[in-house]
């Protein structure tokens, strides 16, 4: 809409047009569509809690034959919080006889080991044992 080409004498008639073309709303809690700030916030919320698998760690569990519980996935989830909160950039979580390297900033197990294997571990700034 050209405003110098209409004919406005205040500030409010112009805001008065704008709002019967739906282009604006004086309503403090309008939202455009559907999806809210709020429901945004929460799911990428959300989606940091969620624990990924990348494709070497599901593999390691397939042939091992490891089969985590929804608990466990829980405690891991928790486990890997704290590490968090500590500054660990790669962390070892040690958790029912299973060892998880896990990259703590984008919550992904990048490995993980049973008790039969030799443990060595490298590339890790912190360790959580549950």
């Amino acid at each position: 809409m050209n405003i110098s080409s209409n004919n406005f004498s205040s500030i409010e008639m112009v805001q008065d047009k704008l709002q019967s073309k739906g282009r604006t709303n004086r309503n403090p809690h309008y939202v455009a569509n559907e999806t809210s700030f709020a429901s945004i916030l929460q799911s990428t919320r959300q989606e940091k809690k969620t624990i990924r698998f990348s494709k070497h760690a599901n593999e390691r569990l397939l042939s091992r034959n490891i089969d985590l519980t929804e608990e466990q996935l829980g405690r891991l989830s928790k486990a890997i919080m704290k590490a968090k909160e500590k500054g660990i950039k790669e962390s070892l979580v040690l958790m029912d006889g299973v060892s998880f390297i896990v990259n703590c900033k984008s919550n992904t197990v990048i490995t993980a080991l049973d008790e039969a294997e030799e443990h060595i571990f490298t590339n890790i700034d912190g360790a959580v044992i549950l």
